[in-house]
């Protein structure tokens, strides 16, 4: 079932999924909509199930999941299914976890990491520089520790 995010403990489960683009304004109303309906109908028939959605800054779509829901390996791969036939509409990619995110100014950045290193190396970025670590598992993460300067994330390593 559809539930406001707010309605979920700091404890749901998250996925994050980094568009490689901004979507277009005029794609934000029906990709919402699809969003919800995949929603609404993940896990139906489990009457328990609380689930919810977020598009964060037009470019990463966000699932949540009540904390005590049952999510099995099937129900996730219907996830991934469901974000491969957005990929596929959208022309966008989802599912590359390592390109790395981050913020210049206030515009979203999506990059391969072996261009991210080039930046870093060119002072294009620094070390305070904020990331996305988009493989946090909580709402709580997602509020707390997913905009982090670099010197916070996994990516420190690159400095």
């Amino acid at each position: 079932m559809f539930v406001e995010i707010n309605s979920l403990s700091d404890d749901a489960r998250v996925w994050v999924y980094p568009s490689s683009r901004k979507f277009y304004p005029q794609e934000i109303e029906e990709l919402k909509e699809k969003l919800k309906d995949f929603v609404s109908n993940w896990k139906k028939e489990d009457e328990n199930f609380k689930a919810s959605f977020d598009l964060v800054y037009d470019r990463f779509i966000v699932f949540f999941a009540d904390e005590d829901s049952q999510i099995t390996n099937q129900d996730l791969d219907t996830q991934v299914v469901f974000i491969l036939q957005l990929q596929q509409q959208y022309e966008v990619e989802l599912l590359d976890k390592m390109n790395v995110c981050f913020k210049q100014g206030e515009f979203v950045q999506y990059k391969e990491v072996k261009e991210f290193k080039k930046l870093l190396k060119s002072k294009s970025v620094n070390d305070k520089t904020i990331v996305f670590d988009n493989l946090i598992q909580t709402k709580y993460d997602l509020e707390n520790y997913w905009e982090v300067p670099i010197t916070e994330s996994w990516y420190n390593r690159f400095l």
